[in-house]
């Protein structure tokens, strides 16, 4: 199942365990077209947490981060960033970054 953090819990939904969040936009297309294919993760994954953020709810969490085009996706463990991407992917590639960082 996906979550959605804020400003208010975005620390304690990030804090264990190895967490992939999606900062996205509702206008933007690609994000959009990501939606799906992390639903699916999320439903095939449970060693990950699948977290969203909306950018233009979170806009504060979004200048932290960085966040300069969306969707971006970064990595977090135990509540430290350890790696980003960045546009649409398909699931494999996905779950090949997720792979390759934890």
């Amino acid at each position: 199942m996906l979550k959605h953090a804020n400003e208010s819990n975005f620390q304690e939904m990030t804090g264990k365990g190895l967490v992939l969040v999606d900062f996205f936009a509702t206008w933007c297309g690609p994000c959009r077209m990501l939606g799906p294919v992390l639903e699916d993760m999320a439903n095939d994954r449970d060693s990950i947490d699948i977290v969203k953020v909306d950018i233009d709810e979170s806009m504060n969490l979004a200048r932290q981060f960085g966040i300069m085009s969306v969707p971006t996706l970064i990595l977090f463990k135990d509540g430290k960033e350890i790696a980003k991407t960045g546009g649409f992917q398909p699931k494999e590639s996905l779950q090949q970054f997720i792979d390759n960082n934890k």
